[in-house]
């Protein structure tokens, strides 16, 4: 399990998995598969809605560390100042509970820490312990969120 020393730096080692933040190691067309045919949030996804997402966003990768082959990617929404948005993080379904989801949020959250953000928000559905491996706590003040769907989204779309 992780563990935040006083810099606030996680340490995880494992060397199986090596973690990126170059575009230029991405796999756009594994990402897009991933989210769109077997992620609970994005399916059906266009390639072209997540490239668009992708442009916007600070993006991420874990890799195999024999093969290169990549096994895990996520991306964040950012002012860069002040608040942050940690989304599509998606493990190979045959790696997870491998480590692969530490190395990426790790790796995430240590990219993050230089911008000195206030708040670094998530949504999951099915990974709240490994989030809050990492500091993440569950909203004590849900009341104060408010979400807006955009049009043909949400659950009063049937």
């Amino acid at each position: 399990m992780p563990s935040a020393p006083a810099s606030g730096r996680f340490v995880t080692m494992i060397p199986a998995y090596r973690f990126s933040t170059d575009p230029a190691d991405l796999d756009v067309e594994r990402i897009v598969a991933w989210l769109a045919e077997e992620s609970y949030w994005a399916l059906g996804r266009t390639c072209e809605t997540h490239e668009a997402a992708m442009v916007g966003s600070r993006n991420y990768g874990a890799y195999d560390a024999s093969s290169g082959q990549q096994v895990g990617y996520a991306r964040v929404v950012t002012d860069g100042v002040t608040f942050a948005w940690l989304c599509d993080v998606f493990v190979d379904p045959s790696l997870r509970g491998a480590g692969v989801g530490k190395v990426l949020v790790e790796g995430v959250l240590d990219d993050l820490a230089p911008l000195g953000l206030k708040r670094t928000a998530l949504f999951t559905g099915d990974a709240h312990g490994l989030y809050e491996q990492f500091g993440f706590r569950r909203l004590e003040d849900a009341e104060s969120w408010m979400l807006r769907w955009g049009p043909g989204f949400g659950p009063h779309v049937g």
